[in-house]
């Protein structure tokens, strides 16, 4: 029972860390690529966007990388920058508040949201090693 709760709570944690993250991503990637991402300068659109971003990370994207293995294997990995764009370009399609001009700007998105989750994976890595 107790070991069921304690894995509850790392997927609740979990969860929330990437929401952050996708949210914080999302901003700096709008800040970066100026009128290729538009989320009308509110704070409640980057969290919302953040928020879908993560919903589809953990439902569609493990699909989305299953069928396109072959791609994967034969780019080295290179495609999972397409794939990362997709999903960001997916969550702007489902919430239209966002807006994210074409698959190019949402590639560039996908890097930066990917950037800052190194980032902060890396100093939440070090702080529990400390």
């Amino acid at each position: 029972m107790v070991d069921h709760m304690a894995r509850r709570q790392s997927i609740a944690g979990t969860f929330l860390l990437k929401w952050f993250v996708c949210s914080l991503g999302l901003w700096i990637a709008a800040g970066l690529l100026g009128d290729k991402i538009s989320y009308d300068s509110r704070l409640r659109v980057i969290v919302i966007s953040g928020f879908i971003l993560a919903l589809v990370n953990m439902v569609l994207k493990p699909i989305i990388v299953f069928l396109s293995l072959p791609a994967l294997v034969l780019t080295l990995g290179l495609f999972m920058i397409v794939i990362n764009g997709l999903t960001v370009l997916i969550a702007s399609k489902l919430y239209s508040p966002l807006h994210v001009t074409n698959l190019w700007a949402a590639m560039l998105a996908g890097m930066v949201i990917g950037l800052v989750n190194y980032l902060v994976v890396t100093i939440l890595e070090d702080r529990k090693s400390t």
